[in-house]
């Protein structure tokens, strides 16, 4: 286990305001992925609060959720499931 909070998680992860387009604040996770005791611990907190709930496999939706699930799929032992938004 890693120790990696999810505070730390927070002051890594940067506001972006107004992108793409006004009014939306986006979130810049490349600090995170970045970082390898921040991914890893991202990946350990993830994990451990679903390992023992009998998962079969783990769901990430497009681009950034693949990235997130792909590696929890890898640490809890299941398998992955890709889910793309339409259009």
């Amino acid at each position: 286990m890693s120790d990696v909070t999810v505070g730390d998680l927070e002051a890594a992860i940067r506001n972006v305001p107004d992108f793409p387009q006004p009014g939306i604040q986006f979130k810049d996770i490349t600090p995170v992925l970045g970082d390898a005791r921040l991914f890893a611990g991202a990946i350990d907190l993830m994990a451990s609060r679903h390992a023992d709930a009998g998962i079969d496999a783990c769901v990430g939706i497009d681009a950034r959720g693949f990235i997130f699930a792909a590696a929890a799929a890898k640490q809890l032992g299941t398998g992955f499931v890709p889910v793309r938004k339409k259009g």
